[in-house]
């Protein structure tokens, strides 16, 4: 008789570095989304749990580390002999924790195939983050418990160099007087880093006989430099003075559509929040779509016009249904409206003939769209799928210039159910620094399903139309691109932040204090 021999799990104890999930190492990464069994660390952010969340297995479990670390270990080892891939993941390094050290000595007295993956130290990460060099001999450490801490080691480091520790706030006054009593003079410059790498991160920066008071309200794990990288923050500190650091961006669109404009937001150090105002139906009547998708194929169109990323969505979705791809395009040129429609097409294989150079609207292809000549274009017919309430601009225009027009109803947009009480509260009283309107559409039904933003609240818009419709509304428009783009949007939001910092480093500090600027940028000044 042959035994079926039971499959072996894997252990891998995995450092989280020190909070920003874009330091997780690409092996780090690997055995999370591998895992089915993930115990955390209450060191472990949250927001990179919820990023780990987010890619892991659909059944992977997610708990806390509870009790001692043989207590851990047994829950690893349990895991592995069932078969299951288990993970231990920590704050920093796991080997910067003597506590998971220990979980190692026990998983490597057993048989269970085990990893360590390293992470990026959390004090070090974080003093890095926080514009602090730790030049000369550094010490750096997670500190788990102060009462092992050797001050006298520590204050000849600071001595010859630079010193980071990541330590609980509650132990600040007891590493304040350790240093002081080995003899680190007490106007050395210190820095204490909370929520390091994370979206709210805050350094306040002081001496060795005052950061504890500089300090006051800091809560969790923080991160303390001394030393004479901390004079150096002014020049060097860049997470923090990043254009949008620590603007809460409101960006009503479909989860879908906001990816990349959130991914952006938060690349110049803004909090997204990410509404959708709209949702995207098919048609009530597919017949229209039938038959653009049959004279699509049977060579009926000379042109087909994208307006929108959705427009593209819905006909490829179409193409599927009857089991049809990019060839079946054949000789059909395509034309977009703006980039994020044509990268929409590229995608799917097929670089546009046609997208505006200069404004990327309506007026703007029309502008570029040549007259229907009937000597060089035989097939004079465009097809224009688009959204139910499409304005008329782009078919009349096409329809002047001598085409034949198939304006098709591609998909319907319906107003989205109204977000949450507290962000339409926030919303109304100037909870958001800023909000970005891409389209007409967006402006009318944020304001229909939340109400008005604040006038505090800096408006951006996409374009002149966007610009058209959020004046009709009673907003005051702060900032346009130039070009009609999510990128160039916010990066002109980005390009005012920047402006109205430099404003208010000029007023006098009483001007500042009387200035109807709002946000992140003004409080910083006040």
């Amino acid at each position: 008789m042959t035994r079926t021999r039971k499959p072996v799990g894997r252990i891998a104890f995995v450092g989280a570095g020190p909070g920003d999930p874009g330091l997780l190492t690409r092996r780090a990464h690997d055995a999370l989304v591998d895992a089915d069994q993930v115990v955390y660390d209450r060191g472990v952010p949250e927001s990179l749990l919820d990023a780990v969340r987010a890619q892991a297995r659909s059944d992977a479990q997610f708990s806390p580390a509870e009790g001692v670390p043989g207590d851990v270990a047994k829950v690893l080892i349990s895991a592995a002999r069932s078969g299951l891939n288990a993970v231990h993941l920590v704050a920093g390094d796991p080997f910067g924790h003597d506590s998971v050290v220990k979980e190692v000595q026990a998983v490597a007295r057993t048989a269970a195939h085990f990893e360590v993956v390293p992470g990026v130290g959390q004090a070090e990460g974080v003093a890095t983050y926080a514009g602090v060099p730790l030049p000369g001999v550094r010490t750096a450490a997670d500190v788990e418990d102060v009462s092992t801490l050797d001050f006298d080691a520590l204050a000849a480091a600071v001595g010859r160099g630079s010193l980071a520790l990541a330590v609980d706030a509650g132990d600040l006054a007891a590493i304040r007087d350790g240093l002081l009593a080995a003899g680190v003079e007490g106007t050395t410059g210190v820095g204490v880093t909370g929520d390091g790498t994370g979206e709210t991160q805050y350094t306040t920066t002081s001496t060795v006989d005052s950061f504890v008071a500089a300090a006051l309200g800091f809560t969790g794990r923080v991160v303390l430099t001394v030393g004479e990288g901390v004079g150096q923050r002014d020049k060097l500190s860049w997470w923090e003075n990043r254009p949008l650091y620590g603007w809460k961006v409101l960006v009503p669109r479909t989860k879908e559509q906001a990816g990349a404009m959130s991914a952006r937001l938060r690349a110049y150090g803004a909090i997204p929040c990410e509404v959708p105002t709209i949702a995207v139906e098919p048609p009530r009547t597919p017949a229209q779509m039938e038959r653009a998708v049959k004279g699509l194929v049977d060579g009926r169109y000379a042109w087909v016009i994208f307006t929108s990323v959705n427009a593209v969505r819905a006909v490829w979705e179409k193409f599927a249904e009857h089991g049809l791809d990019a060839r079946h395009f054949g000789g059909v040129k395509i034309a977009c409206i703006g980039e994020a429609t044509a990268d929409a097409v590229r995608a799917f294989g097929i670089q546009p003939e046609l997208v505006p150079s200069g404004e990327q609207s309506s007026e703007g292809l029309l502008a570029e769209f040549s007259p229907h000549d009937e000597i060089l274009d035989p097939v004079g017919r465009v097809l224009l799928p688009r959204a139910d309430i499409a304005t008329e601009t782009l078919a009349a225009g096409l329809t002047e210039r001598g085409w034949e027009v198939d304006d098709v109803t591609a998909y319907r947009t319906v107003r989205a159910a109204p977000p949450p009480a507290e962000i339409r509260d926030a919303i109304k009283s100037g909870g958001f620094d800023a909000v970005l309107f891409t389209s007409s559409s967006t402006v009318r039904n944020l304001v229909g399903i939340a109400g008005k933003p604040h006038a505090r609240t800096v408006v951006a818009v996409i374009g002149p139309k966007t610009a058209e419709t959020a004046t009709e509304f009673g907003l005051r428009v702060d900032v346009q691109p130039q070009h009609a783009s999510v990128p160039d949007l916010v990066e002109a939001l980005a390009a005012y932040a920047v402006e109205l910092r430099e404003k208010l480093a000029a007023m006098p500090a009483k001007q500042r204090r009387g200035s109807k600027v709002q946000g992140p940028t003004a409080l910083r000044f006040r």
